[in-house]
């Protein structure tokens, strides 16, 4: 089993300029030895950390904690794609690299991902033989359709599932359109995960069985990895209550779309 979306932090570092009052439940320093114990009891033997800060610095900081900690099977970093992006995949240059995350939620500019020179960055990351994992909301997703048409050899998956917005418990039918538009791109998969944040209390299998069934019926299990964003689902709950339910969202399905779910499209999508 493999938890493909998870973070740690050491808030001395101090580029984790979203860490206000609103997430003061989270604001400690979280390191491996926090989640052993969890993904232990999970049944989790692999992770994938991805980056909670916009710089490279982290991306450095998580690479020295994958080396030393076997749980962490790759690592999704940062770069800044309308730099020097051949130098900084150099210097960021790692066994442990899979992939990089720029963090289009907190950039105003709906489109800057089609920016001629940050299209051009991200050839030269499918070049490199990295991913991508695209952290949208539901604004973006003409946009990563039309990236998806442009750099056909760039592997992506959205985070999250896109931050569906539960308006009366539905995700509403904008949503259900927006993924199916992905899901027409093969190169594109979709994280599990997320969704207890989104839907906020209440949360449990039945009220996200919509979102689930819309994903795995768009994407099938062979693109779909679970992920627990942890610490982050701390806010909304816990390690276990997230593994629980997302098993139960899956029970019904055969033992080979459960193997994929919770491992196997993780480890093919990243290489890991």
């Amino acid at each position: 089993m493999i938890d493909a979306h998870q973070h740690f932090w050491r808030i001395s570092r101090g580029d984790y300029s979203w860490m206000d009052e609103s997430v003061a439940r989270i604001r400690r320093d979280i390191l491996p030895a926090d989640l052993a114990p969890l993904a232990e009891a999970a049944g989790v033997s692999g992770t994938v950390l991805v980056q909670a800060a916009p710089t490279v610095e982290e991306t450095l900081f998580m690479l020295s904690l994958a080396q030393e900690t076997p749980l962490v099977r790759g690592v999704v970093g940062w770069i800044d794609l309308e730099g020097d992006v051949s130098g900084q995949l150099d210097h960021i240059a790692h066994p442990a690299l899979r992939g990089i995350r720029p963090m289009l939620q907190d950039i105003e500019d709906t489109e800057w991902v089609l920016r001629e020179e940050v299209v051009t960055g991200l050839r030269q990351v499918a070049a490199a033989g990295l991913r991508a994992d695209a952290l949208i909301v539901p604004r973006h997703f003409a946009v990563i359709t039309e990236l998806a048409r442009r750099v056909p050899e760039l592997p992506i998956v959205v985070d999250h599932c896109a931050k569906p917005v539960f308006d009366g418990g539905d995700p509403g039918q904008a949503w259900r359109d927006g993924m199916a538009a992905l899901a027409a791109h093969p190169q594109i998969s979709c994280k599990l995960s997320g969704l207890a944040n989104e839907y906020g209390p209440g949360w449990s299998a039945a009220a996200l069985r919509p979102v689930f069934d819309h994903v795995l019926a768009c994407f099938g299990p062979q693109r779909i990895m679970w992920g627990s964003d942890w610490p982050v689902l701390e806010l909304a709950g816990d390690y276990a209550g997230w593994a629980a339910c997302a098993q139960e969202m899956a029970a019904d399905l055969p033992k080979a779309s459960r193997d994929a779910i919770f491992g196997g499209t993780a480890a093919s999508f990243y290489g890991l």
